[in-house]
């Protein structure tokens, strides 16, 4: 089913972990500019989906993969998978920031990249905290550890160290999960402001955070061999109103999962 203008799309995808199949035949288009919620129970691969985009799987040893996976219609596993990170970024459940400063958290993507200069590095730090709505409260401590922030401005942290690179695509992998109510909203409120200039996919359990925060929802489960498998993809509204698979209405409802 498609929706929009495709940004990222998989076919026939599988994915195995040595013998294991965690994956199976996921066929689906996330547009552009969007925000696209993964739901399902624990298990069913949503973290081994997200990590497809910007190939953190390869990094696990003895995996493979059958099918296609691409972005602006490139196959990423022909792409250099250090040029395709800095193309989809990745937010982690729990806020990593590295003990560094906070101006050395963001500025280090761009010093990867090989920007040296001290200006243009304080001009990209400068905008990626004001993307992810941190500047304000940090731009009198840019030479504080990271680590010294609350957790949601740690994440918020995280998120800017993301945007630094300039990436087209931004995955998160249940970006909220460790965090209060109030610095959940924030990250919320952060990810519909952000939608404009980027593609999100989001992982979460949290079905009320999915059906607040997306504009489509995919809902993955498992066979009885426990392989992940898609089984509805829609605009979120739809998803969560009317399914059309009864595994997902038991699902949203939650009779099970």
């Amino acid at each position: 089913m498609r929706f929009g203008d495709v940004k990222l799309e998989t076919k026939s995808y599988s994915m195995y972990y040595g013998d294991f199949q965690a994956l199976r035949d996921v066929d689906i288009q996330i547009p552009r500019n969007a925000i696209t919620a993964i739901i399902g129970p624990s298990g069913c691969g949503k973290s081994t989906f997200l990590r497809t985009f910007n190939r953190m799987n390869d990094l696990i040893s003895g995996t493979s993969v059958e099918g296609e996976v691409t972005i602006d219609d490139h196959n990423v596993f022909e792409m250099d998978p250090v040029e395709l990170r800095f193309c989809v970024g990745m937010v982690f459940q729990r806020p990593n920031p590295f003990p560094k400063s906070i101006f050395d958290n963001v500025a280090y993507g761009p010093r990867a990249h090989g920007v040296r200069d001290r200006a243009q590095l304080a001009e990209i730090v400068e905008r990626s905290l004001r993307g992810a709505v941190l500047w304000d409260e940090v731009k009198d401590d840019l030479n504080k550890s990271g680590l010294a922030l609350s957790g949601g401005q740690q994440q918020r942290l995280c998120i800017a160290r993301a945007l630094a690179v300039e990436p087209d695509v931004i995955l998160m992998d249940e970006p909220a999960s460790a965090l209060d109510p109030v610095a959940t909203l924030k990250i919320e409120e952060l990810i519909q402001q952000l939608k404009v200039d980027y593609t999100i996919i989001i992982v979460t359990h949290n079905m009320q955070q999915a059906a607040r925060a997306s504009d489509y929802t995919a809902f993955f489960m498992m066979d009885e061999d426990r392989a992940g498998y898609l089984v509805e993809y829609g605009p979120t509204n739809r998803i969560f109103t009317n399914p059309q698979q009864e595994t997902t209405e038991r699902y949203i409802t939650g009779r099970f999962g």
